[in-house]
């Protein structure tokens, strides 16, 4: 085999990484360079040429994530997620579903991040066990409808939905509805939706699902919830 008959492999960054040999008669033989995709069979050499210069494999896209489960961590963990983001200048909004009694550390948190960090607590206090559902419907759909055009103005990178899964658990938000809007978002707009309960179409539709379980926790203990710790 002469060097004519290697064909160079490149990376998404165009550097040769190792050379394979192309098979007579195949796209790369008797090229000593080009575009080449990635190997397949022995000897083979599967190229995604675009004129002279190869298709690079998509490397960014949105991702639709879904934090689940009976564990805690949920919201926790879509919290590290935009701290993350921010550290790379993203810009990011947190919309709440289910607003507490008190002002959890995040929302402190996110006046000092401000504007980089949008935190919005919009819900009114609706819990697993409702006792108006009728409020907590209307008020589900106004948090939804905030959310939407948040996820649909093209102004965030990350869009987190605190809690939503649980609005759909209990009925008072579409799945359907949901994924229709997270179907017409921009192609690299992140959403995160925490809760558990997440609704299988959901689970179906999301690109990345983490279900957290329950193994011990301190509240069975007689443990209190902490400041610092649950909000």
């Amino acid at each position: 085999m002469t060097a004519d008959d290697r064909v160079p492999e490149k990376g998404v960054e165009g550097h040769v990484e190792r050379e394979v040999e192309a098979r007579p008669g195949s796209p790369g033989a008797g090229r000593a360079s080009g575009g080449v995709g990635h190997v397949g069979a022995p000897h083979e050499v599967v190229t995604r040429a675009s004129g002279d210069r190869a298709e690079a494999p998509q490397k960014r896209k949105g991702l639709v994530v879904v934090n689940t489960g009976d564990g805690k961590g949920k919201t926790t963990a879509a919290l590290g997620l935009a701290f993350r983001a921010l550290g790379h200048r993203m810009r990011v909004v947190v919309i709440q579903f289910i607003k507490g009694q008190w002002t959890p550390g995040e929302i402190k948190a996110a006046r000092r991040l401000a504007p980089e960090l949008e935190v919005h607590a919009l819900g009114d206090g609706f819990t697993w066990v409702t006792k108006n559902p009728e409020q907590d419907r209307a008020t589900t759909r106004e948090i939804w409808d905030a959310a939407a055009a948040k996820i649909l103005s093209g102004d965030y990178d990350l869009v987190i939905l605190d809690e939503a899964n649980v609005a759909m658990k209990h009925g008072y938000l579409d799945p359907a509805e949901v994924i229709d809007v997270l179907g017409r978002r921009g192609p690299l707009v992140h959403v995160v939706l925490t809760g558990r309960g997440a609704p299988p179409a959901i689970v179906d539709f999301a690109d990345l699902v983490s279900e957290i379980r329950a193994v011990k926790h301190p509240y069975r203990q007689g443990v209190r919830a902490q400041k610092g710790i649950e909000f």
